[in-house]
């Protein structure tokens, strides 16, 4: 694995990605679709491993849907079974490794014994500082701020709150993700252009980067021409080249 030409003083805080691929990757090979999704773990295995070498500190995972309960209940039982498996097998190397696991969306939802894995494993890795993984479960990006506005009418309500005491940073300290930066990367794979119903309030200023590699055939190589091309992108913000020039001129100490 070739790191030349990535500059690690300019890597993502936060990179998000929706794994996308699988069934068809099985297709193309005459395999069954769960075996697509049993090989796409070690695509996850390789970017929690790259993220964590680099040092990026969060890394979004897009697991499962709250569009995917619709799937053949075979195909979802078998998805429930491996991210249970996953979990097991993964705890012990998440605890050695200093990466804590949160889980975001209607995991209520998911089957009691996935779920009394997940918390457990979510407990055991609590206190660990070197990274956060974050599995989007059972998540929808709409179903995330409908429950935003409810906490935040609940507490308007109350009298926690006034209606003009409302602003973006409240807003985001109110979605489920509102412990952590915005994703400053969103990788998709499969070559789909959608964002398929995942952070809709996190990333208005997000670098989107789309492959034609299906997930499981996303591995290191795949991990690194997306953080490459992240770091040649002009992230401006709205501001004009200018401005993010004079910016940069300043931060470094210039006159």
């Amino acid at each position: 694995m070739n790191l030349n030409g990535l500059d690690k003083s300019r890597l993502p805080r936060h990179v998000a990605i929706i794994m996308d691929g699988n069934g068809r990757w099985a297709r193309l090979r005459g395999k069954s679709r769960i075996e697509g999704h049993r090989r796409g773990r070690a695509s996850v295995r390789a970017v929690v491993e790259l993220s964590r070498r680099l040092g990026i500190p969060c890394l979004s995972l897009y697991a499962f849907s709250t569009e995917n309960w619709l799937r053949p209940k075979d195909e979802v039982h078998a998805l429930m079974s491996l991210l249970e498996h996953y979990l097991e097998a993964e705890q012990p190397k998440m605890v050695r490794h200093g990466i804590r696991l949160m889980a975001i969306g209607e995991k209520e939802r998911l089957p009691p014994a996935v779920l009394r894995t997940l918390e457990h494993a979510e407990r055991a890795t609590r206190d660990n500082m070197g990274m956060t993984v974050l599995l989007a479960l059972s998540y929808s990006g709409r179903n995330d701020i409908v429950k935003m506005v409810q906490t935040m009418a609940r507490k308007v309500q109350e009298g926690t709150y006034k209606v003009e005491d409302i602003d973006e940073a409240m807003v985001s300290a109110h979605m489920e993700t509102g412990s952590i930066p915005d994703p400053d990367l969103l990788i998709r794979t499969s070559g789909e252009m959608r964002i398929s119903n995942f952070y809709l309030w996190q990333i208005p200023y997000t670098e989107i980067y789309v492959t034609p590699t299906l997930w499981p055939d996303f591995r290191e190589r795949e991990y690194l021409q997306a953080l490459l091309e992240y770091q040649r992108r002009h992230r401006r913000f709205g501001r004009t080249d200018e401005q993010v020039n004079q910016s940069l001129h300043t931060a470094k100490g210039g006159r």
